[in-house]
């Protein structure tokens, strides 16, 4: 039996299934996922099982696999998320971390609080949050990040830089010498190197205002970019495009995001032609004016013939951004996200492709739904195949997680049975860097799991049950 110490068989009884026995792989309690290839056919994708699976059918994986989704995970990696979980779910251990964590981003302190030359801090944090929520600290390492989570059975990552920008008097000094900015090549550089920590098929993500003081001025005026950015983003463009890969603007406050709107849209316009979509631009749902706001990207990508890259997302500056401009419960965010979501899946949204004497053609659409709401993502995908079965017209989907979140949402989705319908296309969201340059990045998420009580709730309960349901496999053999 190779690394398997006991084989699962599975057999029906009543309404549902009864698992005789419990897979112990690697003596660590976990199934492997299969490594999915683009190209095999549907029946190959829906069966496709490591070969060291000797005596379990494909369907009888595939059935473990949706009754216990987090089964993927090795015993290493599930109890570093149960430590992750814990400190999440308990606002006794999760505000002191945060302050902690907060601290230790301040530019000061020496040798002693940096986490990239302390080896004490270096060894706590490195293989707990860092490993957790990131990919690697150089490309080396991230690559190798990548293919794990793809050998889990994600389809594609969507990878970050985790540096951020620290506006400096250089950039103005080198301007008024007639120079390039320095602060947009040393941006540049990370792209690239993203770039080139990632493969064909998957996407990069960034901020512009990482580009530094004079494309942050730039945006926040509601002026053209420097000549210089103009020029990098459409290298970066280029260069995505050759790889076969997509790259995603980033959503900012609402000081820089009409700006940027107009940013992305030109690009789209430029590289998302023949139905492919090289640039996405992100919609954030909590925002009261995002519906309106898509249905008027939607009509210019009509007008201009160009597929129109959507990345929907919740938001991610409810703390900072103006209050009046948030939707006043989460309730109606949900509706906000929800709306959008299935609306672009029925290719119905405002005028664009609904009945009427203002509407207009429904354009083409690359869809990326982002977020961590079981429920809406479920109904898209409920909604998607339903769609696909029925023969109704729709556009193409894929999910995505934070890496190190969600994964008993993500697996779920990994391993929906679609009944003879293409699977659901799940990605993971990483950042990349040095532990130091990940630390305001390892902070957010940190904000991100407070104001999330109920969501990190449910994983630690998940969590836990893996966890109990080994040790009791362990334990009766």
């Amino acid at each position: 039996m190779g690394p398997f110490s006991k084989v699962a068989t599975i057999s029906p009884a009543g309404h549902g299934l009864v698992l005789r026995t419990f897979i112990l792989t690697n003596r660590a309690g976990y199934l492997p996922a299969p490594r999915l290839n683009s190209s095999q056919s549907t029946a190959v994708r829906q069966a496709a099982i490591r070969p060291e699976l000797d005596g379990i059918t494909n369907n009888q994986a595939q059935a473990f696999r949706q009754k216990y989704p987090l089964s993927i995970l090795t015993t290493r990696d599930l109890l570093r998320s149960l430590l992750i979980s814990t400190v999440s779910s308990h606002s006794f251990l999760l505000t002191p971390a945060l302050h902690t964590l907060s601290f230790l981003c301040k530019p000061f302190g020496g040798r002693l609080l940096d986490v990239d030359r302390n080896p004490v801090l270096r060894k706590i944090l490195k293989p707990t949050f860092y490993d957790q929520f990131c990919a690697g600290e150089n490309p080396v390492e991230t690559k190798q990040c990548a293919q794990k989570l793809k050998d889990l059975g994600f389809e594609a990552i969507i990878l970050t830089y985790g540096k951020e920008s620290l506006h400096g008097d250089d950039a103005s000094a080198a301007k008024s010498d007639g120079g390039l900015d320095p602060e947009i090549d040393r941006w540049k550089v990370g792209i690239m190197e993203t770039i080139d920590s990632v493969s064909s098929g998957d996407y990069i993500a960034f901020k512009l205002t990482g580009a530094g003081r004079a494309v942050t001025s730039a945006l926040a005026a509601d002026e053209p970019l420097p000549s210089q950015m103009v020029e990098v983003l459409d290298e970066l463009c280029v260069e995505c495009k050759n790889r076969n890969m997509s790259m995603i603007v980033d959503a900012e406050s609402q000081d820089y995001q009409v700006s940027i709107d107009k940013v992305t849209l030109e690009l789209m316009r430029k590289y998302n032609q023949d139905g492919t979509a090289v640039v996405y631009n992100t919609y954030q749902a909590y925002l009261k004016k995002t519906p309106k706001n898509v249905v008027d990207h939607l009509v210019e990508a009509n007008k201009g013939g160009f597929t129109l890259g959507l990345k929907v997302v919740r938001g991610a500056y409810i703390l900072s951004e103006e209050r009046s401009f948030i939707h006043d419960t989460k309730e109606d965010t949900d509706r906000s996200y929800n709306s959008i979501a299935q609306g672009a899946l029925k290719r119905q949204l405002g005028n664009a492709g609904s009945p009427g004497p203002d509407s207009v053609p429904f354009p083409s659409v690359k869809l990326l739904l982002c977020g961590h709401n079981k429920e809406s993502l479920s109904d898209a995908l409920s909604l998607h195949q339903d769609r696909l079965k029925n023969g109704l017209p729709t556009v193409p989907v894929a999910f995505a997680q934070l890496h190190g979140m969600s994964d008993a949402l993500s697996f779920s989705l990994l391993q929906q049975d679609t009944k003879g319908l293409p699977r659901p296309t799940v990605i993971k969201c990483s950042t990349w860097g040095t532990l130091g340059e990940c630390l305001a990045y390892l902070v957010r998420r940190a904000v991100e799991n407070k104001s999330a009580v109920m969501r990190t709730t449910d994983e630690h309960r998940a969590l836990k049950q893996e966890c109990w349901r080994r040790l009791r496999t362990a334990i009766t053999g």
